[in-house]
């Protein structure tokens, strides 16, 4: 049976990192996090409705077997210690796509970390072999959201429905952003 390529699960970024969440040591850190970023993302996260800490424990176990099995790879974006935002790799509908999210705690947002996460969250998820593009998606309305795929040169590709149910902030439509593989990640894929 053939071993399935894995991104690192540490990733360094200067001065912080993306670290994959574990389930059993985390829950701690990841419930602050997401506690205290509720008021922040409800207008765009409808999932935060749900916060709890059942919610977070049930989450974490998802992030264990979404890696596991390579349908999700999820990410603490971690500074000095503290993790101050979640970053995600995850399967587009089309086998050779991947997709991205990220979000961050608000006293983290301004600085640059979100654009920097994603780039190098993009960087490793071509060093899959199977990734031949990245994608974002975002309500149309998430100007902040928008800025991050624009800043790393990936191109709008469409607009489609939004995925029910529609963040109170959110106007039903999300944009999708494409960047392709860069030809020297082609040639690593291939063994180079």
């Amino acid at each position: 049976m053939a071993v399935m390529a894995q991104p690192r699960q540490i990733i360094e970024c200067g001065d912080f990192v993306l670290r994959r969440w574990r389930a059993r040591d985390d829950f701690a850190a990841a419930f602050t996090l997401i506690d205290e970023s509720v008021d922040h993302l409800r207008p765009w996260e409808h999932w935060v409705t749900r916060h709890s800490e059942e919610y977070t424990r049930k989450l974490l176990e998802r992030f264990e077997t979404g890696w596991a099995n390579g349908d999700v790879y999820n990410y603490a974006i971690v500074r000095d210690g503290t993790p101050v935002g979640m970053c995600q790799t995850y399967r587009a509908p089309e086998p050779q796509g991947r997709r991205l999210g990220y979000w961050l705690h608000p006293a983290a947002t301004g600085k640059g970390i979100a654009t920097r996460a994603t780039a190098a969250l993009v960087e490793e998820t071509f060093r899959l072999p199977e990734s031949e593009y990245v994608e974002i998606t975002h309500d149309v309305a998430n100007t902040a959201s928008e800025a991050i795929p624009r800043r790393l040169g990936f191109t709008e590709i469409r607009r489609e429905p939004g995925t029910p149910p529609v963040a109170p902030s959110g106007t039903g439509i999300d944009v999708v952003w494409r960047l392709d593989r860069p030809g020297e990640f082609a040639e690593d894929a291939v063994g180079g």
